[in-house]
């Protein structure tokens, strides 16, 4: 039997790649002659990187680069071939780096981002893949943009301070050392987010409240994301203010699609892609998935609903594993997801189950194999 065993992260316990090796301990506990294909995966959010990693052979680069509130903060960043490196946005200007409550997403910066970025150029990569889930950032990547050479200007021809409410006083952006920069290197950009940057569903609306911004700050930031994209587009011609996906992570997506030449793509997609999933689902009689939780917010696009989409095209049957499982049984079959079970066997505090992650995917991916087995046993019949 060939199993393809494609987990993505489970959120504060464990990497994909470990989710993976968790459940192959326990599949091979009663199939040891099964044939395991891992295959650890993600949806352009936190986690992306390392799961690329883990699945293809690659490296992570540490590096210490400016966090969103100005402070040095660790980072690093993933290799996978001699010129493509893959950049988490989270990893330099996540909100997690920010304590609770004390983000202020007026003055929080990307330009960790751009240091992360300027280090693997420096490094040879020449394609960029920036994922960029869990910004603590409003924006627009205008601190990665300096970073890598823009210049954003006040109507004096003064540099602007960091951080997106400063944005209302642009006058004028300076990209030629950035075109220089960036001269012979793509970026693409990996996120499940399809905001505009402006408006309300744009990124300050949706978003700034989740990091920290007032409903006065929401406006503020609004209006400033409003003259950022008026200037851009004075600048190099292009309208980012509606384009779908504009408004990830605090309009990131928006200034590095206009200023930098990035494309958007949706995150699984591209992820799917550079693993070659599809190859390596090839022949597998079971596909296993999972995350911390399924929801519907799960059958939205996140990665296990495309390895159960992908499996779909196949005639593959795929089952889930996750901490939590919220969706109805015809939910999940609507969605190609044949059986989603809960790793937690009974009453468990959330702090044991996170801790105790790794053995309970263990114990239940054990317990899937057993039922595999039996159910071999009940054709025989």
């Amino acid at each position: 039997m060939r199993i393809c065993i494609a987990p993505d992260k489970f959120k504060g316990s464990l990497s994909a790649g470990e989710a993976a090796q968790a459940i192959a301990r326990g599949i091979v506990r009663v199939l040891p002659q099964a044939q395991l294909i891992l295959v650890p995966v993600a949806d352009g959010g936190d986690g992306t990187a390392r799961a690329l990693v883990d699945a293809l052979g690659g490296r992570m680069v540490s590096a210490e680069v400016t966090g969103p509130d100005g402070r040095r903060v660790n980072a690093a960043y993933g290799v996978l071939d001699a010129q493509t490196a893959v950049i988490e946005l989270a990893q330099a200007s996540g909100l997690a780096l920010v304590g609770a409550g004390a983000n202020d997403p007026l003055t929080a910066t990307t330009r960790g981002t751009g240091e992360l970025i300027a280090a693997a150029i420096d490094a040879g990569a020449k394609r960029i893949i920036l994922a960029i889930g869990g910004s603590a950032t409003n924006d627009a990547g205008t601190g990665a943009l300096r970073a890598l050479g823009a210049r954003f200007l006040d109507a004096k021809g003064e540099p602007l301070p960091e951080g997106g409410g400063a944005l209302s006083g642009l006058a004028r952006i300076d990209v030629s050392a950035l075109e220089t920069r960036l001269r012979g290197t793509t970026i693409e950009i990996a996120s499940d987010v399809r905001n505009p940057l402006c408006g309300p569903s744009g990124a300050s609306a949706v978003y700034g409240p989740q990091k920290g911004a007032s409903p006065s700050d929401v406006r503020r930031l609004d209006d400033a994301l409003n003259r950022f994209a008026a200037v851009v587009k004075e600048t190099v011609g292009a309208d980012i203010r509606s384009v779908p996906g504009a408004g990830a992570a605090g309009g990131a997506g928006g200034g590095f699609l206009g200023l930098a030449h990035a494309t958007i793509r949706p995150g699984a997609e591209l992820v799917f892609e550079v693993l070659g999933f599809g190859k390596r689902l090839a022949g597998a009689s079971l596909a296993i998935t999972g995350e911390g939780r399924i929801d519907r917010q799960t059958l939205d696009g996140k990665a296990p609903y495309a390895v159960a989409q992908a499996a779909h095209e196949r005639g593959i049957p795929v089952v889930a594993l996750a901490g939590s499982v919220e969706c109805a049984a015809a939910e999940l079959e609507a969605a190609g997801i044949a059986a989603a079970l809960s790793i937690v066997p009974g009453p468990m505090e959330k702090e044991e189950a996170m801790r105790r992650a790794a053995e309970l995917l263990t114990a239940a991916a054990e317990t899937l194999a057993r039922l595999l087995t039996l159910e071999n046993d009940l054709r025989r019949t």
